[in-house]
């Protein structure tokens, strides 16, 4: 792919497809999806053959899915933290130790319900720590330009293995029995290895030390809390994914209770849902060119509900066939939008955390739905059940009178902002010294008041969701045209990482705050150490400096705090 190529906005579904990374790396994905798929079929049908209890049988898939939720955001804060190319080889490795053991288990017949519990685990484990990194990497496999095309492709890669690998594997496992769908499992991780081992990955120069783990888990948190896209997206899929639960948790008791069918109608109606997936990301590009991704979002959960109450209340099997393949193609265009929206937002030193964040409340909110939708069909049948979540699924189109998609994002709006100016300092500071307060005094016309206020909630944001704390704004009651901005940040180390987080869209909304200010003179700034006992240690016979000479003055207006 030239230069000019990579630079052109692409809607083609495939455009993606002509970097090479990408292309392997995708076709390794769907290999090893379409290979966990068909262990779930062999480890259910394991199980039923080890113990008869229903209660143990439906514990195989919360062993595979409980990872997701348990380690979303320490395995986001990983994929941020570390190499992501080292991160996925090891989480690939886990997901191959479990599955490796679960073959030999079985091969040597000393496979029991909780061993094969605890081996699915392994692997939802190894699966839980991949996905953050394999969904971080697309941004770092092709150009902007296709990040949405790559997006989708990956989004029919886990369709493509939805829809056949349960097919597949209950072939497998009633023509050859669950340690063959173990065995292929195992041959399935092996080419993720292979072009993981091959990518030929360009870290990033990091600016800073790594942050610890538990503070790199509360970073992403106050990321997601104090970035209005990263909410919205994240609130949105949590709401759909709840309301859409019955979709996925109901099927068998649709097949067997309203269409009276058996394992087949059961296994023809999770392939039109999975078909309809697939074409649903195949058009997503050229949808998204006919329609700003608020009105897509609303039309496909709309629509996505119109599907389940059709299933609900029309007993025929065509017909659901006909309705489950539209919702399929509805529900996938929708979490393709989030997913993107999340994606070309988060600049790359919270990706990875911003992507866990979605994976968890897309994996979560399925698993709330299934429970709530599983009472509802208990105690009121299916069919009621099953019309509630399509209203429900419905009403997540008005969720955007008050969570509105937002517009306009593009990835070069989450690139790192150049640089800041060297910081002034005359005492002697460690990573730990803290807490550091910043204050900022602005000096903006009386008549400029309310239009510089407004542009401060925004910067309060972007304070905020890179790391600042107690933040806040005050207007001097003896001089009108005195402002003070007022933040701290923990540490120096985290002072320094709260400076180098500022994205493009970041400093385009400072530089607008600072454009207030009235000169000559630049807006003020004064970095102070809250709790300076230890700059005040010094012998006799040694100056109070520090021990450090001063550093170059600042390079940006009120040097960019």
């Amino acid at each position: 792919m030239t230069a000019a190529a990579s630079e052109r906005p692409a809607t083609s579904i495939t455009a993606a497809f002509g970097v090479p990374a990408f292309r392997r790396i995708w076709g390794a994905s769907l290999c090893s999806n379409l290979g966990l798929l068909i262990q779930s079929v062999g480890s259910a049908w394991a199980m039923t053959q080890l113990v008869s209890s229903p209660t143990l049988v439906a514990l195989v898939q919360t062993a595979l899915m409980l990872p997701l939720m348990i380690f979303a955001m320490p395995a986001g804060a990983i994929a941020d933290m570390y190499d992501r190319r080292i991160v996925a080889l090891i989480a690939s490795s886990i997901a191959l130790t479990g599955a490796t053991g679960l073959a030999l288990s079985s091969a040597t017949h000393v496979l029991s319900p909780y061993l094969l519990l605890g081996f699915c685990f392994v692997i939802g484990s190894g699966m839980a720590l991949m996905g953050p990194v394999w969904q971080a990497s697309v941004s770092e496999q092709v150009p902007p330009a296709v990040l949405p095309s790559a997006i989708g492709l990956s989004s029919i890669a886990f369709n493509l293995a939805r829809s056949f690998g349960p097919a597949v594997g209950g072939v497998i496992v009633a023509a050859a029995g669950p340690l063959a769908a173990f065995s292929i499992n195992v041959v399935c991780y092996l080419p993720a290895l292979i072009v993981l081992l091959l990518w030929k990955r360009k870290p990033p120069a990091m600016r800073l030390p790594p942050e610890r783990l538990a503070r790199a888990i509360v970073s992403g948190a106050r990321y997601i809390m104090h970035s209005p896209t990263a909410r919205i997206v994240i609130l949105r899929t949590l709401a759909t994914s709840v309301a859409g639960g019955a979709i996925s948790a109901l099927m068998p008791l649709v097949s067997r209770d309203l269409l009276h069918g058996d394992a087949r109608t059961f296994g023809i109606l999770l392939g039109a849902f999975g078909v309809g997936a697939v074409l649903g990301a195949v058009n997503l590009g050229r949808l998204r060119t006919r329609l700003n991704d608020e009105t897509l979002v609303r039309l496909c959960t709309a629509g996505a509900g119109a599907s389940i109450v059709v299933v609900a209340m029309i007993h025929s099997l065509p017909v659901a066939l006909a309705a489950l393949f539209v919702a399929g193609g509805l529900w996938t265009i929708s979490f393709s939008v989030y997913n993107i929206e999340l994606q070309v937002s988060a600049p790359r030193w919270v990706a990875g955390r911003a992507l866990a964040a979605f994976q968890a409340a897309a994996a979560g909110g399925a698993g709330i739905g299934a429970a709530v939708w599983g009472v509802a069909a208990r105690d009121h049948g299916v069919q009621i059940a099953l019309l509630g979540s399509g209203l429900a699924m419905g009403a997540c189109a008005l969720l955007g009178l008050w969570l509105r998609m937002p517009e306009g994002s593009d990835a070069s709006s989450s690139e790192e902002a150049e640089l800041l100016g060297d910081v002034q300092v005359q005492l002697g500071l460690t990573h730990r010294s803290g807490p550091i307060v910043v204050e900022m005094d602005y000096r903006v016309p009386a008549g400029q008041a309310r239009a510089f206020y407004e542009i401060m909630q925004q910067v309060q944001s972007i304070r905020q969701r890179n790391g600042a704390y107690d933040w806040s704004i005050a207007r001097d009651i003896a001089d009108v045209e005195r402002w003070t901005e007022r933040f701290h940040c923990p540490t120096w180390l985290d002072y320094l990482r709260q400076r180098a987080r500022s994205t493009q869209a970041d400093r385009l909304i400072l530089e607008a705050s600072w454009a207030f200010h009235l000169g000559p003179e630049p807006v003020q700034l004064r970095r102070m150490l809250e709790r300076p006992f230890g700059s005040v240690r010094w012998r006799e016979d040694t100056p109070d400096t520090g021990g450090v000479e001063p550093l170059p003055a600042p390079a940006f207006p009120g040097g960019g705090a």
